[in-house]
């Protein structure tokens, strides 16, 4: 069984900064690539960032240039950077984990709200 927990949500005021992580855990004997996805009431969930375990990156571009995404693969864990946070920004954010045998894995989502 594989589970990913993330950590790292809350509120924020503009333009200031907020630490997300995830962690892989169980049996994990391989990963292709982790990330975070975001989603807010009646839309689409959609991409934010992804890391391949060879460090290549996907940034949407909403985002890029503010979010960063990083990964340690020994200890099955990707981190999401996020600096000069927008009210547009508010959402919950689901990690995602390309895994084993190229099964996909969610979490269950943190909660980021970017409010004066």
């Amino acid at each position: 069984q594989v589970q990913l927990v993330e950590s790292g949500g809350g509120l924020v005021l503009p333009g200031g900064s907020l630490r997300l992580s995830c962690t892989a855990s169980g049996s994990i004997s391989r990963i292709y690539s982790m990330g975070w996805y975001r989603q807010t009431p009646g839309k689409q969930r959609e991409l934010v960032a992804l890391i391949t375990s060879e460090g290549s990156t996907n940034i949407a571009d909403p985002v890029r240039g503010r979010f960063t995404i990083s990964i340690d693969n020994a200890k099955n864990t990707v981190a999401l950077q996020m600096n000069s946070l927008k009210p547009e920004d508010t959402a919950v954010y689901y990690c995602y984990g390309h895994l084993n045998g190229m099964t996909n894995y969610w979490g269950q989502g943190t909660h980021v709200t970017v409010s004066s």
